[in-house]
């Protein structure tokens, strides 16, 4: 899973990073060069009409047409000309972007806005983004498409796509449900301000940028309780079972002394950079900042969820429960997987492959020759000590091994490696229990800081030895640290598409694939191991069932969990954590199966038309060397590639 980015709504608004420098490992020559971007000569409109179909359903008019510009009255220029003109639009969204976005920017490694956290869910801020994104979707839709072609023409396009998907996200009213367990900016924050996360804390003046923040980040608190306190009147509240894991959260970050908090982490390790003439000065103001606005502001919310707002929350746990619930839920699919399938749709094909999995998991379990079915099987692997370690630090020891073997056996695979490497680290003990098993945040755009695959040691048992390598293909390499690093790399790219642009249908959809190539990778030798991949590919085949069913089909949060425990191996705390994601963030979950899907199929019909003439380093390139795309789009990209080697 990648990293998600709090207090706002759009998936694509911040790109998280790592702070400590790691040198690439010898075994993986970096050759971004190798990534073509081929010309690409079709239009796109017609395949980004699944993405900008939803827009149309809760906007109705422009939005269900494909993006035409407005050519009357415009002038006809010299494609070099457009596609300048063109690419100046880009740069001068970007950024403007990021003063909107100033997270965003830290997280890329652009420290001009480091002092800076705009109230992201203030009426002030939401208007200045909709003006933003209206003022570019007029002015992008003022240039001459048909003088576009290749990379400009796809820019252009998504570029289309997204301010009007933007602008379409308006009807829902995500700002008034600006917390919950999986991300918000109430985690996020204490992870930033501990000095060991993408913030930097090298000179007096960073020290200073973050008391800056920090007092940002105290209005956003308050705006949150009101935004809350609003949605309580209103019926948009987020069901109890969210908030109830939220409470913790917040009580963490009640501590008696200053010293205590996680915010002080950057004073009690100052760089040899700071002078020792500023650091008492420093660490007073830090106290004074913690003690005086941060721990107050996080008293204040506590209070007001446990008192005000937990009463009021829902007792179901269904999207469509909400105001205009329904076409809301719908938004989010279609968003999150770029194709028109329905709820129903997808319902049905999670159930199919659920059974297909179980199928292939009952032969590994004649192959080991376990006596008793299946279900007895699934318990003895949850229970039988030699699957399991006993501390969190010899499972991150073994998976900073794997990475070894895995960063070697690559090459052969890829002709395209990325520059950024990645570290491995714990969750933080204050999030671990709301938090899932594993995910990436990604690097900085010069890969001076690396990528972080961080993984949850909360509960070893639902981190068995089997599930590893599986694991490390999907969050690591080649998963979301080669698809993010490499797009973030694509320097001719637009900045928008290059950091801005996600589509989890493509990044999850890329990772899960990933994990598929790990018997080519020597990876799954014995049947345990192999094991292991398929229960991870059943919890994404399951995420078809149970987030249709939680949101559309009334499924209840204890049917779901049954669900996800009767038809795999997976510890209860990782399966109650995995439903209630579900709750607080609906539709992403369904992104992971449907995109790895659409990826296989797209190697399956390269491998049958090309015969000999297949290069899977070749394919490899081609998937990723435009970056996060809709899936229509790659669709049609893999389409023409195929046909020109033919």
């Amino acid at each position: 899973m990648k990293w998600r980015a709090p207090g706002t709504y759009n998936p694509r608004a911040i790109q998280p990073a790592r702070n400590r420098v790691m040198d690439p490992p010898r075994s993986m020559p970096s050759s971004p060069s190798l990534c073509r971007t081929r010309p690409l000569r079709a239009s796109l409109r017609a395949l980004a009409l699944t993405l900008v179909a939803c827009a149309g359903n809760v906007n109705a008019g422009p939005a269900t047409q494909a993006p035409a510009p407005a050519s009357q009255g415009v002038t006809m220029v010299p494609a070099s000309e457009t596609s300048r003109k063109l690419h100046a639009l880009f740069e001068q969204y970007f950024e403007e972007y990021l003063k909107l976005q100033p997270l965003a920017a830290t997280y890329i490694g652009d420290n001009r806005y480091n002092d800076s956290l705009p109230n992201y869910i203030g009426p002030e801020y939401r208007a200045r983004v909709h003006e933003m994104n209206q003022r570019y979707l007029d002015a992008v839709q003022r240039f001459e498409w048909k003088g576009l072609s290749g990379e400009d023409l796809i820019s252009y396009e998504i570029f289309v796509l997204e301010r009007r998907r933007e602008l379409a996200a308006e009807r829902f009213p995500n700002y008034l449900l600006p917390v919950d367990q999986t991300g918000a900016l109430t985690t996020l924050m204490p992870a930033l301000g501990s000095g060991t996360n993408a913030q930097p804390f090298v000179t007096v003046a960073d020290y200073e940028n973050w008391l800056h923040r920090l007092d940002d980040f105290v209005v956003w608190m308050d705006q949150a309780v009101a935004n809350m306190r609003e949605g309580a009147t209103k019926g948009v509240v987020q069901p109890r079972t969210v908030m109830e894991k939220v409470l913790p959260q917040l009580d963490a970050m009640l501590v008696d002394k200053p010293e205590d908090s996680l915010f002080y982490g950057p004073i009690t390790n100052f760089p040899e950079t700071v002078p020792e003439a500023d650091r008492e000065r420093l660490a007073t103001a830090y106290r004074a900042s913690i003690s005086g606005k941060v721990v107050p502001a996080y008293r204040r919310m506590r209070d007001f969820v446990r008192d005000e707002y937990l009463p009021k929350c829902r007792t179901t746990v269904a999207w469509t429960a909400l105001p205009d619930g329904k076409a809301w839920y719908e938004f989010f699919v279609q968003e999150h997987t770029t194709t028109d399938m329905t709820a129903e749709q997808i319902h049905a094909l999670g159930l199919d492959e659920v059974a297909r999995i179980l199928g292939e998991m009952d032969g590994v379990r004649r192959e080991v020759g376990f006596e008793g079915d299946l279900p007895a099987f699934f318990q003895h692997l949850k229970t039988d000590p030699q699957f399991y370690y006993t501390n969190g630090a010899d499972l991150i020891q073994g998976f900073r091994d794997l990475k070894v073997r895995i960063d070697a056996a690559l090459p052969p695979l890829f002709s395209v490696l990325p520059k950024a490497d990645y570290e491995i680290r714990e969750i933080e003990a204050f999030r671990a229990a709301s938090q899932a098993g594993a995910f990436y945040q990604p690097p900085s755009a010069d890969g001076s800081r690396p990528g972080i695959f961080y993984v949850n040691t909360y509960n070893l048992k639902a981190q068995p030895k089997y599930g590893m390598e599986t694991l490390s293909l999907h969050e690591a390499s080649p998963g979301h640290h080669f698809q993010t690093s490499i797009q973030q790399e694509l320097t001719k790219l637009p900045k928008f598409r290059r950091f801005g642009s996600s589509y989890t249908a493509y990044d999850e959809g890329w990772a899960l694939y990933s994990e598929s190539l790990g018997r080519e990778l020597g990876m799954f030798i014995g049947p345990y191991q192999w094991f292991g991949r398929l229960n991870d590919e059943q919890l994404r085949a399951m995420r078809l069932v149970v987030d249709t069913g939680l949101h559309v089909l009334g499924w209840s949060r204890e049917q779901a969990i049954k669900y996800m425990l009767d038809n795999s191996t997976l510890a209860e705390t990782d399966v109650v954590s995995e439903v209630e994601r579900y709750i607080a963030w609906p539709g992403q979950a369904l992104g992971y199966k449907i995109g790895d899907l659409r990826i296989q199929g797209l190697r399956r019909k390269a491998e049958a038309e090309l015969g000999d003439k297949f290069d899977l380093r070749d394919f490899h390139r081609e998937v990723l060397c435009d970056g996060s795309v809709p899936i229509g789009v790659l669709e049609e990209k893999i389409a023409r590639w195929i046909e020109a080697r033919k």
